[in-house]
């Protein structure tokens, strides 16, 4: 469940006054946050350095409509900025397949519009462009040619590593364009029914960030292709309620327990006769694995595929001949609970690996030659990911949260050499902030996002040791910023720890409105609690709707609990067969701190949280009755085993085999324990977090005859997009509580 883009989806509000000198501020209103210009000014995506590092390229959202991007290039010497492809002027008004807008909505950027994505040919003349399910090549004079006019979608498009092809996915087969001539052709047959070629099945795009199918050799010579064959999936309707009316869709979704897709590996020769087979990667005796991550030696004769268990104890890292397809396996890692995936493997021109591991309870670097692992890095700190290797310079590139898990930087450690001792990563970005970052291939440049609780992401072009050269987007909160005039009225968050049960310390922030002397607040608890992408205390910028709750004289609270993200193996090991226990617990804890603060009211604290975070409501309120005045839960879960395979069998097993651990994570057996005041909402159209488990919930309500409120939005997935939309749903929540607290 990759929800963590979500948690921002925070709560409610109520008219409690009594800010001091504070009625001159510009006040944030639920009509303003959501319109557009973002408050948060632009929201640059998809960032990439051209191949010659001249250009750096990105999807910009327009100033007119937040949720429209265009493609914008800036060139790295100067900072000078021009769109590069204007989104409108290709538009044809076809609809986006249903296939496609699944695809965004696992990518998270379902609700946009126009530009989605783009790919740099490798000489650096031209990018590969997809709009409304047909194909564009976009030069750098601004101008852009159709290369697919079809009633069909095509799918996965990329451009080989030297540019000599352009494949795609296409009625379920895998088809090539020939960049020299301009022709097309089908490179597989037999892609029809249940069996599609080049496509990551659903499980791999959901929860393990594989969103490609298809993987070409450094040298154009060779292409894997995976053959998914979804006939052992179980097929389940799911409807899309929509306000004109509903559509059912036959989706084959592998729930916990049942069989997954079964998916094999080829290596085909793009020039190779059409009547010469392509070589088949044997994957082992048992089929039922997940193929984790496809790659290529560097120099493109050896292909190296992850494969997990199904019970994701084991990992494997397979090294096949390419011509041959012989393989063996070259390394392994275990774990007594589930052993998580990661990007950073890279294979070096000597042949030696980059491979990350959890083996000694936090994600470290090592370097792995001929069975032996020299370790880059070591401490009671984790890796986040690589982002860059240099390996003329002999550095490797990559962020972590070293001084304190409230913060992501970027650092670099050098690669082992002999008869020199191993030196400590160096840190590259400035302390006091949050940092995404991209690089170049050659880890010679780096984009880096940076942001603070104050400031929103801006973005700059840094050289190797971190200084920036040059702004992409300074986006910097004055003047005529969008935020200006909301700057003076904006609350820093508070930092601290407090000791769960066990003693282990629990990162908190907290808002505190502006009060008179002696006078105290409710206060809204924002909730994620689940493992992955879970971290909600932290020094970056967040969603402008905690902002709107402290304005009207709410404490904003959160707590990330043992299972979140950011604080190692061990930290995260405590759901293990045991959802919905541990985190209750210390939420428990972060409320009893609450009550003690002076300034709160500990009578008015609610409790608001989606996806996750609103399974976690509903767990809070049945495990502690009274504890919460109200809660509010976006999307819950309610029923694991309606969730799919890889995520939910991780952290509680397969059903199959034992359902204990459903039973007790589950929030329907003991649905008669929700006894204090709820606001379920959800999308009739989720394909993430399905409708069922919000109506197989109201089903169990009202036979235990229980009162509750419900809001559904007909035609919405799991995120609610549009600005109309948002400010229904705050205000719904807002009035909700407002109701509850009076």
């Amino acid at each position: 469940m990759r929800v963590g883009r979500f948690i921002g989806m925070g709560a409610a509000l109520l008219s409690v006054l009594g800010a001091l000198g504070a009625q001159a501020e510009t006040r944030l209103t639920w009509a303003r946050l959501f319109a557009s210009p973002d408050l948060a000014g632009t929201s640059p995506r998809a960032l990439q350095l051209s191949p010659d590092g001249q250009l750096a390229t990105l999807l910009r959202n327009r100033t007119d409509d937040r949720d429209r991007f265009d493609l914008w290039a800036i060139d790295t010497a100067t900072g000078k900025a021009r769109m590069l492809l204007d989104s409108t002027s290709l538009e044809t008004g076809v609809e986006v397949s249903e296939a496609e807008k699944m695809r965004r909505e696992r990518a998270r950027i379902g609700g946009t519009r126009g530009l989605v994505g783009y790919a740099w040919a490798p000489d650096g003349k031209s990018l590969l462009v997809p709009l409304e399910g047909d194909l564009f090549r976009a030069t750098l004079d601004g101008r852009a040619t159709r290369l697919t006019r079809t009633p069909e979608t095509e799918l996965d498009a990329q451009v080989s590593k030297r540019g000599r092809w352009v494949s795609f996915v296409r009625d379920q087969n895998v088809h090539l364009i020939d960049t020299r001539t301009g022709t097309s052709r089908a490179l597989t047959t037999g892609g029809a029914g249940d069996v599609s070629w080049g496509s990551a099945e659903f499980v791999a795009q959901e929860e393990m960030e594989r969103g490609e199918g298809h993987w070409w050799s450094p040298d154009d010579a060779r292409l894997v292709i995976a053959r998914v064959d979804e006939g052992p999936v179980a097929t389940v309707t799911r409807a899309a309620i929509g306000a004109s009316g509903t559509t059912t869709y036959a989706q084959k979704y592998p729930r916990a327990g049942t069989a997954n897709a079964r998916v094999d590996l080829y290596v085909f020769r793009p020039d190779a006769p059409p009547d010469a087979p392509p070589v088949r990667l044997d994957l082992g005796p048992d089929p039922d694995v997940y193929v984790a991550r496809v790659s290529w030696s560097a120099d493109g004769r050896r292909v190296l595929v992850q494969r997990q268990s199904r019970d994701q104890r084991r990992l494997d890292l397979l090294e096949f001949d390419a011509d041959t397809g012989q393989g063996r396996v070259r390394l392994s890692e275990t774990s007594p609970t589930w052993v998580n995936l990661n990007n950073d493997l890279r294979a070096l021109e000597d042949g030696s690996l980059l491979w990350s591991s959890e083996r000694e309870g936090f994600r470290h670097l090592y370097l792995e030659r001929d069975g032996r692992f020299e370790a880059l890095t070591r401490g009671p700190w984790a890796v986040t990911d690589v982002v860059g290797l240099d390996e003329r310079a002999g550095r490797v590139f990559f962020t972590a949260a070293i001084e304190t898990p409230l913060e992501r930087h970027l650092y670099s450690v050098e690669l082992p050499r002999k008869g020199r001792a191993p030196l400590l990563p160096k840190r590259l970005t400035a302390a006091g902030g949050w940092h995404d970052v991209v690089m170049d291939e050659k880890g010679n440049r780096a984009l880096i996002t940076r942001s603070t609780p104050r400031q929103p992401p801006q973005t700059y072009l840094a050289d190797a040791q971190g200084r920036r050269t040059t702004w992409i987007d300074e986006n910097r909160v004055e003047g005529a910023h969008p935020y200006a005039p909301w700057l003076p009225a904006h609350r820093d968050p508070e930092f601290g720890t407090l000791p769960a049960d066990d003693g282990t310390p629990l990162h908190y922030s907290h808002l505190r409105p502006r009060l008179a002397p002696g006078q105290r607040a409710p206060a809204l608890v924002i909730v994620y609690g689940g493992p992955g992408a879970g971290q909600l205390v932290t020094r970056r910028w967040t969603s402008l709707v905690r902002q709107y709750f402290v304005q009207k004289g709410w404490h904003v609270f959160s707590l990330d609990n043992r299972g979140t993200s950011g604080r190692g193996k061990a930290f995260e090991d405590a759901l293990h067969l045991a959802m919905g226990g541990v985190e209750a617990r210390d939420q428990a804890a972060g409320v009893a701190w609450l009550r003690a603060q002076a300034d709160v009211d500990p009578e008015r604290i609610a409790i608001q949280g989606w996806s996750y975070g609103g399974y976690l409501v509903l767990k809070l309120l049945q495990a502690y009755p009274g504890l919460y005045r109200a809660g509010v839960a976006g999307a819950p879960v309610t029923a694991w085993d309606l969730y799919d395979t890889h995520y939910t069998e991780r952290y509680l097993g397969n059903p199959a085999k034992d359902r204990g651990p459903y039973e007790r994570a589950d929030v329907l057996p003991a649905a008669e324990k929700l006894v204090d005041p709820v606001l379920v909402i959800h999308g009739m159209a989720d394909d993430n977090v399905v409708f069922e488990n919000t109506t197989a919930l109201i089903a169990r309500l009202q036979q235990s005859q229980r009162l509750f409120e419900v809001m559904v939005y007909p035609g919405q997935t799991h995120r609610v997009a549009g600005e109309a939309l948002n400010i229904h749903l705050w205000r719904t929540v807002e009035d909700f509580l407002e109701r509850r607290f009076r």
